[in-house]
């Protein structure tokens, strides 16, 4: 929210959501693949790149030798119709999960979500809007809380499918909802 000191009174709508247009303001549409290689070239942290969704771009981004990928669709706001972050997920880690870090973003709400993306082939799994709800309510203590919640709720998931470690969860513990229309395992 630092990013917003000072700026709240400013931030004026034109008819939608003010704050998504103050977003909109601050994205450069003319990124691209260079300003990554620009980066890469003279900084010596891990360079991570958010936002993949193919399997083309997270093969160009790990070609470059990025350290890492945020499968992310940032919300689904910036753009309607977008695949579910976690429904890109086994695409790109089949692509360059062995290359790169695969981080997922986007729709976790509940252990189970953290869960499956682990199977998926996830290393860590990031989320925003329970932290916001857990802050709107009680401060960091409501975070705290929400946090609190999503281990349990993963612990849970965990002893219920036998696993007692994350490195025992794998993607036969995922399986996709074709697989219960046509009776065919969709992989």
């Amino acid at each position: 929210m630092a990013n917003f000191v000072g700026k709240a009174s400013s931030i004026r709508s034109q008819g939608g959501s003010g704050i998504n247009e103050y977003i909109a303001e601050q994205l450069d549409p003319t990124l691209s693949w260079d300003d990554v290689k620009w980066l890469l070239g003279f900084t010596k942290l891990p360079v991570i790149v958010k936002g993949i969704l193919t399997r083309e771009d997270a093969i160009i981004a790990a070609d470059l030798g990025v350290q890492g990928i945020f499968v992310s669709n940032h919300g689904a706001r910036q753009l309607d119709s977008v695949p579910a972050s976690i429904e890109a997920l086994p695409e790109i880690v089949s692509a360059v999960g062995n290359r790169v870090e695969i981080f997922l973003d986007g729709g976790i709400s509940q252990g189970t979500d953290v869960f499956k993306a682990l199977a998926l082939g996830a290393r860590m799994v990031f989320f925003g809007r329970p932290a916001l709800w857990g802050l709107a309510v009680n401060g960091q203590a409501g975070v705290e809380h929400v946090l609190d919640i999503l281990r349990t709720e993963l612990d849970l998931t965990m002893a219920l499918a036998g696993c007692k470690t994350l490195a025992d969860i794998t993607k036969d513990y995922v399986v996709h909802e074709n697989f219960y229309r046509s009776g065919e395992r969709v992989e």
